[in-house]
């Protein structure tokens, strides 16, 4: 290299040599980076004194290593200066080198004797990030190469914050429950920026409801009190968790978990809202037989047993043997009761809690089977069925042909007329939905037996039979829709089912 000094070689216009330090001139880009944190610049040239100039000039800041071969390029940098020679061996491997560290930026120098800077062709610029001719003034030289390693570190972070973000991204997509961001507004609406994979499981909604509020997975028996609640909290800007009444897209209903956090800037204004789904319909199904079931042992159970006690003692006292007989029809009659409700309790659990099925079952089988049970059990009832022409019916609802047997025994079993009719029909609703309903001429169900399946269970207001109950579950477990129409010339049930829940 040229041993002039900066003032006769131009100084910081770049022409100075690097061979005399600038003093304190040279500003804070010569200042000692900590140990720890200094940057590595490769020299990649010939062993003359060009490279020792250079090297003394930038050691002061960075961590120099020099080599004269192009297998060099394989180890760890963050800018690498090459002279004329140095590129021309590895003009390829500087190809290669860069796309081992994409995304990263990598700077490359190329070092040019004075004047030579012009005939430089397309390939060199298409390869190296900077030209520097020889001399260069020290102080040009640590800026022009800090300008490029800062530009490298700018890149590293960024790519450590894409990464960073896509760890997260992919810890939410593959997360077990529903995640989704919404973006606060002024409005009432708090459209969709992002949902998860389990989200889209869970809703069976893609990506065409991003920009849409959350509320289309709300329905016609959507709470309005969770409704509400909702709402006041995010009126507020505080979190909630609420259970919920939704819907899938395919009209399924399910009860979903529902929590939503709202996330603040710096200042603390709420910019977004974090949203968590689960689907606790199980849950839910579960609460209610508890329910229920605890009714029936705390009502139903109590009285029969007060029952036969009353009748027993009555045995005791009793020398009328005709009212002696009365009493002991009386306790077998409950006692028969109570092991009615045993099985009906039994059955309800056989029913209601098994998982999902893997395999479909054919509905028409199945119905065809029940007619002729209940045309044999009673001979004087009228059942018919009336099913689609086009082939099976499948479906893996569970417990779904229990459910429409139960509705069918019953409306014999409760009809004192000579000749109880009963019609099952079966219908096709798209998209991929199954309706039945099924029609008696019967003397019509209680208004407290239907009104517990709104209100609850009350020590005033409960159902007397299970049975009513065990189909609402089958119905609430595959997410369908159940409806009793019933006065004093007949019931109708109706259960509408997706195909596959």
């Amino acid at each position: 290299m040229d041993s002039k000094s900066d003032a006769e070689s131009g100084g910081d216009d770049g022409g100075g040599p690097p061979d005399r330090p600038a003093g304190d001139d040279a500003g804070p880009a010569l200042s000692r980076a900590p140990d720890g944190d200094r940057a590595t610049v490769l020299l990649l040239m010939d062993a003359d004194r060009d490279r020792g100039l250079l090297s003394d000039a930038l050691s002061d800041r960075y961590a120099v290593r020099t080599a004269e071969s192009p297998g060099a390029l394989n180890g760890e940098f963050d800018c690498c200066l090459l002279d004329a020679g140095a590129f021309e061996a590895a003009a390829d491997a500087i190809d290669t080198r860069r796309e081992r560290a994409e995304p990263a930026f990598l700077p490359f120098v190329l070092l040019v004797s004075e004047g030579s800077r012009a005939g430089l062709g397309h390939a060199a610029w298409e390869r190296v990030d900077d030209v520097i001719e020889l001399p260069v003034g020290r102080r040009a030289l640590v800026t022009r190469v800090s300008n490029l390693i800062e530009r490298r570190r700018t890149s590293l972070r960024f790519r450590r914050t894409v990464a960073d973000l896509r760890r997260k991204e992919r810890a939410m997509d593959e997360a077990p429950v529903g995640i989704t961001l919404a973006r606060a507004t002024d409005g009432d609406d708090s459209p969709l920026v992002y949902h998860n994979r389990e989200f889209e499981e869970l809703t069976g909604y893609g990506d065409e409801i991003l920009g849409e509020d959350c509320r289309f997975l709300q329905g016609p028996d959507t709470g309005e009190e969770s409704r509400a609640r909702i709402r006041r909290a995010l009126d507020e800007d505080r979190p909630v968790e609420v259970d919920i009444l939704n819907y899938r897209a395919n009209g399924q209903k399910f009860w979903n978990r529902l929590s939503i956090a709202p996330l603040r800037d710096k200042e603390g204004n709420v910019t977004s809202y974090v949203g968590f789904q689960a689907d606790i319909t199980e849950r839910k199904i579960r609460e209610r037989r508890l329910e229920v079931m605890a009714r029936v042992l705390n009502h139903n159970l109590r009285n029969k047993m007060n029952l036969i006690e009353g009748y027993a003692d009555l045995l005791r006292d009793d020398p009328d043997e005709e009212s002696r007989r009365r009493s002991l029809d009386v306790i077998a009659e409950t006692a028969s009761d109570l092991t009615g409700i045993a099985g009906a309790v039994q059955t309800v659990d056989e029913t209601v809690s098994p998982p999902g099925l893997d395999d479909p079952i054919n509905l028409r089988d199945e119905l065809v089977e029940l007619r002729d049970r209940l045309r044999s059990r009673y001979p004087d009832a009228s059942v018919t069925i009336s099913l689609p022409d086009d082939g099976p019916i499948e479906t893996t609802a569970v417990g779904l042909p229990v459910a429409v047997s139960e509705a069918a025994e019953n409306a014999v079993k409760h009809n004192d007329a000579a000749t109880p009719s009963v019609e099952v029909r079966v219908e096709r609703r798209p998209p991929e939905w199954i309706a039945i309903e099924v029609e008696d001429d019967g003397p019509g169900i209680p208004d407290h037996e239907t009104q517990v399946l709104e209100a609850g269970e009350t020590s005033l207001t409960h159902a007397d039979r299970l049975g009513i109950w065990l189909m609402y579950w089958v119905v609430a477990k595959a997410g369908g829709e159940f409806d009793i129409d019933t006065d004093g010339e007949g019931t109708t049930v109706r259960l509408e089912v997706p195909v596959r829940p």
